[in-house]
């Protein structure tokens, strides 16, 4: 049995959103979560099967915000104050939306190339209310990127 990839919607958007961007090396970051060892995954494998987790995944498992099996970081509110300030509340309210948004749901595996497809096919030209708390311009420039990091996985992964 292949090895399963226990993620958060949200996080496979963000690395294919980042990919989007231009980044192709994933580096530790100071937190100790796995970001760089699942990007690196899928980036390697886009068959590789993806398990949508709402609560703690292979990201969350290491980093030294994970405590008692939940997320104890607080995020930046200033930009965004209707927003909750538990980034674990912040992250579930997105991975519901996402979830909605794509048909998807706790527990459901699909592949690297097909949650690209699904994300293609259902996300729409406008992100704005699955981030409605986000200034919209920040919106803007996320679903840009996430849709050139869509073409990386699903056009031609050696384009830059």
């Amino acid at each position: 049995m292949p090895d399963i990839i226990r993620v958060k919607p949200h996080h496979f958007i963000d690395i294919v959103t980042a990919i989007g961007q231009g980044q192709r090396r994933f580096e530790p970051h100071p937190y100790g979560h796995a970001v760089h060892t699942v990007a690196h995954k899928v980036m390697a494998d886009l068959d590789a099967v993806l398990q949508l987790e709402l609560g703690i995944d292979d990201i969350c498992e290491p980093c030294v915000h994970h405590v008692n099996d939940e997320c104890d970081d607080e995020i930046d509110t200033s930009f965004r104050p209707e927003a909750p300030s538990s980034k674990m509340a912040w992250n579930l309210l997105i991975d519901k939306r996402w979830c909605k948004r794509l048909g998807l749901k706790q527990a459901d595996r699909v592949s690297v190339v097909e949650f690209c497809r699904i994300l293609r096919a259902q996300m729409g030209s406008d992100i704005s209310a699955i981030y409605r708390e986000i200034p919209r311009e920040m919106t803007v420039e996320r679903q840009q990127a996430l849709e050139r990091g869509l073409a990386y996985f699903l056009d031609d992964p050696t384009e830059p």
